[in-house]
């Protein structure tokens, strides 16, 4: 295999360096995420107890010629609530629709993807609790009777156009339970959440993975890469990604764990699998604000991000591996962050509960 010149690969190089946890995908990801995606239940590596009820949920459906039960996936984001929304209209033999909560700005964008759904189609609505409240009102008795009313006009000129469905199942996704109405959480009749992934499951993620791309990695090294994943499967792919672009820069194409090392801390992740954002977190909790308590839109004015980008992406994970609490009072770093940041030990005991 012949070297490859980091100039003639300028944006190789830029993916090479730029965080892997929170920026947005771009076409390629989102290419290469799709050629990794498992197409069916048997691929489907980890939340084996979903996968077994999901299995019996779809043989009764398909026994019955009825269309599945509408479903909610909740849990972090890349864990596969996706995935497992093309899955089931794989083993159900019927098309999948992907569209968003904020895609969805009136009940009018509904009406035209409703409408377009044949028997048994699955409708998927990724991020559902940020749908207006219009619009998840509008959705109610499409979910139950398969029947929508749309209002035409106002005052003496307004007319009710009713459209009949056909029977189809909505399947959500939502990284904030929390957020969605007590109306719209009892319209599914199957609620799931997914965990994070243990590092072996992550192991078996990653060899699939880079046996699809064609990348030789021995299992000792997607150890390494599992354990730098969060529990993810989505962090677990991007980084084999990174690891494959700065082997095949830097050494020829021939991957060893002192390369994936290597690339790995290029990227900023350390042993834990956190990233630079990460340790600003922990750190500022720490340095800035004693070790907290300290409210989300304290922290994430202090760090001038996103408090979406903290909740969403970031806490889990902390809190996950014990480097983080969370209480009425806000965010609280752990004796466990104090050791990883390379902090004296708490200065006192604080009642965070």
């Amino acid at each position: 295999m012949k070297s490859i010149d980091k100039k003639a690969n300028p944006e190789r190089e830029r993916l090479i360096r730029e965080p892997v946890l929170i920026r947005e995908e771009n076409d390629e990801d989102t290419v290469v995420n799709l050629s990794l995606r498992p197409v069916c239940l048997h691929d489907f590596v980890g939340q084996e107890k979903i996968k077994e009820s999901l299995a019996i949920s779809i043989a009764a459906a398909k026994s019955r010629g009825d269309p599945l039960e509408h479903a909610i996936f909740s849990g972090p984001p890349g864990l596969g609530k996706t995935t497992l929304a093309h899955i089931i209209a794989h083993e159900m033999g019927t098309k999948v629709t992907v569209t968003s909560g904020p895609a969805i700005e009136r009940a009018g964008d509904l009406i035209g993807i409703l409408t377009n759904l044949d028997v048994g189609d699955i409708l998927f609505i990724d991020e559902i609790h940020r749908m207006s409240k219009v619009v998840e009102e509008f959705l109610y008795p499409a979910m139950e009777d398969y029947k929508i009313d749309f209002i035409i006009d106002k005052g003496p000129y307004a007319k009710t156009i009713n459209f009949n469905l056909k029977p189809f199942t909505l399947i959500g996704a939502t990284t904030r339970s929390g957020l969605l109405t007590s109306a719209l959480r009892s319209r599914f009749g199957i609620h799931y959440h997914l965990d994070f992934y243990p590092w072996p499951e992550l192991v078996q993620i990653i060899l699939n993975s880079a046996r699809s791309l064609q990348f030789a990695i021995d299992s000792e090294t997607a150890a390494l890469i599992a354990q730098r994943a969060r529990g993810t499967p989505r962090i677990a792919n991007r980084l084999l990604r990174r690891v494959r672009d700065y082997t095949q820069v830097k050494n020829k194409g021939v991957l060893t764990p002192d390369i994936a090392q290597a690339a790995l801390t290029l990227q900023g992740i350390d042993a834990l699998g956190l990233d630079d954002i990460d340790r600003r977190v922990l750190v500022t909790i720490i340095d800035m604000y004693h070790g907290g308590p300290v409210g989300i839109e304290s922290l994430a004015a202090t760090l001038n991000e996103e408090a979406d980008t903290i909740v969403d992406v970031v806490e889990p994970y902390l809190l996950k591996s014990g480097l983080l609490k969370r209480g009425p009072r806000g965010r609280q770093a752990t004796e466990k962050a104090y050791a990883h940041c390379g902090r004296a030990g708490m200065p006192r005991a604080k009642e965070l509960f």
